[in-house]
């Protein structure tokens, strides 16, 4: 099983008892009567503190004793006579595993920045805030699986590599084993798919949704949990080429259900990470009041504990597009032509509108439904309108939008004629369209970007340091 993690260490009664450590050195400090080493092996944000006396080990030995190097130690957990921590380890043996230079490491004890720390991406877990969010962004997975098992719900493995563009954005890495220099051609001179792998044209996955959907029709409730990618050239703090995507769909649920099934899921996983990431969940908020001290108060995010309860404490409030946008109409920042983006009818709304309603208008989280068809999916259902979809957003402060979702099209006619109109060829999705010849069913779900979760959560404000190594433009280093 290996030896005890410092977390369990740090939870042991000291009773003078033998123990083994292994981890790396955070800080080592000598003085007149001991010397300090702060040993990390990343099962916990607390170090563990192991104290040798003067003279007790050779100068060479200590020599290599520095921050980022390796060792195992074996001493005797005592209770502790400093401040800050209740046990200390009384050191026996030292045994250096691996050294680290100080004059090339680069995580010496001092403040790097984030942007520093993304060009040594294989060596960022090491720091306090990444080992942080990595335990964060694992509980909040776990956290995920146990709750669509616990509520009867599959997990479907969906397709990585595909034929089909889910969201019809376009904007899609090609998978090909096509020799690039010597390209096969038509006739015509297009590129000839059928000599490639799969005798046609493939791509990475945008989404599992439509196969997903394909999985309800059967086994009535699933979840995907999966890399997608996206080939959008955006530079943006928001934006990764390959990031991780939750999809829960569900046969026999209506636009109620979605709404409801969302806000419990995302008050449940949230819940479980504030009850088991505390001491990484105050490191974070520690770090961001630091980081926005210099920030007017007015342009200070709320504390991060404080955010995340008010997404568990608050029922989310629920209104259609249309109310939304008489509400944004009536504001004084629109009003007072504070708002970037235009406010009307058949807009797509922008993060500014999205916060005003969660922050300013009904001070808790919110979920818009009945969206412009417009603007939204082809694969969403009509409402007796014409004008509408049932389509559902839910809303979080500091970010806007976190989840999208929507009833299916269920009716085979009105599908067909929606894929028409946006311009897909039927040919390419035929096997989605027959589900609504073959037993149809009302059905619904949601896509949720797990990052975005994670930068909630964590409070980053970039969502390349809560993935450990992002995929963006001019970016595949490790």
């Amino acid at each position: 099983m290996g030896p005890l993690q410092i977390k369990d260490l740090l939870l042991q009664a000291p009773e003078s008892q033998s123990v083994i450590l292994k981890g790396w050195v955070r800080t080592k400090r000598e003085s007149k009567n001991a010397i300090f080493i702060a040993l990390n092996d990343g099962s916990t944000i607390n170090n563990i503190q192991a104290v040798a006396q003067p003279g007790q080990f050779s100068p060479e030995l200590l020599l290599t004793v520095t921050t980022g190097s390796c060792l195992k130690i074996t001493g005797k957990l005592v209770e502790s006579m400093g401040s800050g921590q209740a046990v200390e380890v009384q050191i026996d043996d030292i045994h250096v595993y691996g050294t680290a230079d100080p004059e090339v490491y680069p995580l010496q004890p001092k403040k790097h920045s984030l942007e520093f720390l993304r060009e040594i991406a294989h060596l960022r877990p090491r720091t306090n805030t990444f080992g942080a969010i990595l335990r964060i962004r694992h509980t909040l997975a776990f956290a995920i699986n146990k709750y669509f098992n616990d509520k009867g719900f599959f997990y479907l493995h969906t397709p990585i590599i595909t034929a089909s563009d889910a969201e019809g954005a376009g904007e899609m890495f090609r998978v090909t084993t096509l020799d690039l220099d010597k390209l096969p051609r038509t006739d015509e001179g297009a590129i000839n798919f059928k000599e490639d792998f799969f005798g046609r044209e493939a791509n990475l996955t945008v989404s599992g949704q439509l196969e997903g959907e394909l999985g309800a029709m059967a086994l009535s409730k699933i979840y995907t949990f999966g890399p997608t990618f996206r080939a959008e050239n955006s530079n943006t703090t928001r934006h990764l080429a390959e990031f991780w995507m939750i999809e829960p769909e569900m046969a026999f649920f209506e636009l109620q259900d979605n709404m409801d099934l969302a806000e419990d899921f995302v008050k449940t996983v949230i819940s479980y990470a504030l009850e088991h990431c505390k001491d990484d969940l105050n490191f974070l908020q520690n770090r961001l009041t630091e980081e926005e001290k210099s920030k007017p108060q007015n342009e200070r995010s709320l504390p991060l504990l404080e955010k995340l309860s008010f997404v568990v404490d608050n029922p989310f409030e629920r209104l259609t597009y249309t109310e939304a946008i008489e509400i944004l109409l009536q504001s004084k920042p629109h009003k007072e032509k504070k708002f970037q983006y235009p406010v009307g009818w058949g807009i797509d709304l922008s993060s500014e509108h999205e916060r005003y309603l969660v922050e300013k208008h009904f001070k808790k989280p919110v979920i818009l439904t009945n969206y412009p068809r417009e603007i939204k999916s082809f694969y969403m259902k009509l409402d007796e309108d014409g004008k509408t979809v049932r389509a559902m957003d839910v809303l979080f402060p500091g970010i806007g939008e976190i989840i999208g979702g929507s009833q299916r099209e269920d009716n085979y006619e009105k599908l067909l004629e929606r894929v028409h109109e946006v311009g897909i060829d039927p040919e390419t999705i035929w096997w989605y369209l027959e589900t609504r010849k073959f037993g149809t069913a009302p059905h619904s779900g949601f896509g949720l970007g797990f990052e975005r979760l994670v930068l909630f959560v964590t409070g980053m404000s970039n969502i390349r340091d809560v993935i450990p190594f992002p995929r963006y433009p001019k970016s595949a280093e490790f």
